[in-house]
């Protein structure tokens, strides 16, 4: 019985009907502002107490769900290792960059990381771009390819292939073409690797963030809550901050053990959630670290295009994590 309450995710989905309760309980409350109409009270006091009331069932039922999976089956969930130490030997780095209508911005971004000592060759993955992004990044000295399947998820997966099929180096950088990442961070994520299958770059340490970013207060605070639902999912086996951010290093074996599992066809915009959610799940160590975030050269074209379309790549990758990976 134990054993198989360890395997559930009893965090994740506690703190899911949290929110589901506090939701139901504020918007009761709210709901006693109309009654101060005249002639309202008497129709919706019922109902508002209901709703009030019954908001604790969710509430007290994630709480002693939560409580159980950190109190009593966290011990358990935890895995019985030391720490990993297999640092990265002398050598070159694969980087592999995402890009989309980004000629303002590629030739810069690929300079920049062949410029870095440990890089040997920038592979740029043009995801069916209009303008001469493609052009611009093999002018530039990168090793180019077209990805004509419309999506992000698509091109990034395009990016790991080619990165792993060139068997150039056992490391792989894979980031985006848009200069909001900087290849000096290199450095930081080949010390963490020493611990890991793959590092995920994190942009959550504030005075590493550049003010003027495309990450929203709102998009900061929600990517953090989605990376925390998605360790909380993993109870035990990870440390997650950042559920957005493409900037990753990861072992070349790690991504063969991989690439044959991800599905690039089900996700589009929420495939950093997605791919760090499946490479847990197979037993992947995944480590994070802070990286540094600039403002990008370009019009945004992803999930940080306003609030809006970052609630909607958020609420796919909570429906992701909760319910699978399934369009």
């Amino acid at each position: 019985m134990i054993s198989t309450l360890r395997r559930l995710p009893l965090l994740m989905y506690g703190v899911i009907l949290m929110m589901l309760g506090l939701t139901v309980y504020v918007f009761g409350t709210v709901m006693s502002v109309p009654r101060i109409i005249p002639g309202l009270n008497a129709i919706l006091l019922p109902i508002n107490e209901k709703i009030v009331w019954y908001s604790g069932v969710p509430l007290m039922a994630g709480l002693i769900l939560a409580l159980t999976d950190l109190f009593v089956l966290f011990p358990g969930k935890r895995q019985d290792r030391t720490v990993r130490y297999d640092p990265m030997p002398p050598g070159k780095v694969t980087v592999a960059l995402t890009a989309y209508n980004d000629e303002a911005s590629i030739a810069t971004a690929v300079t920049d990381f062949l410029s870095h000592p440990r890089v040997g060759t920038v592979i740029v993955v043009s995801n069916n771009s209009t303008d001469a992004t493609l052009a611009r990044a093999i002018a530039a000295g990168a090793l180019g390819f077209d990805e004509a399947r419309q999506g992000y998820g698509f091109c990034v997966h395009r990016c790991l292939s080619e990165a792993v099929r060139l068997a150039e180096s056992d490391f792989i950088v894979l980031c985006e073409g848009d200069c909001t990442f900087r290849a000096y961070d290199i450095d930081k994520l080949i010390a963490y690797i020493a611990h890991a299958d793959i590092v995920n770059g994190t942009r959550t340490v504030e005075s590493l963030r550049a003010r003027d970013t495309q990450l929203s207060t709102f998009m900061y605070y929600g990517n953090l809550f989605v990376g925390k639902l998605l360790e909380a999912k993993h109870l035990g086996r990870s440390t997650i901050t950042d559920v957005g951010t493409t900037y990753k290093l990861c072992r070349r074996d790690s991504l063969e053990r991989m690439l044959p599992i991800l599905r690039p066809d089900r996700v589009n915009l929420e495939f950093n959630a997605y791919f760090l959610d499946t490479a847990i799940a197979a037993g992947e160590e995944v480590v994070e670290c802070p990286v540094t975030f600039h403002p990008r050269v370009g019009v945004s074209k992803g999930g940080n295009v306003n609030n809006s379309r970052a609630l909607q790549v958020g609420m796919r990758m909570i429906k992701g994590l909760v319910f699978g990976w399934h369009r």
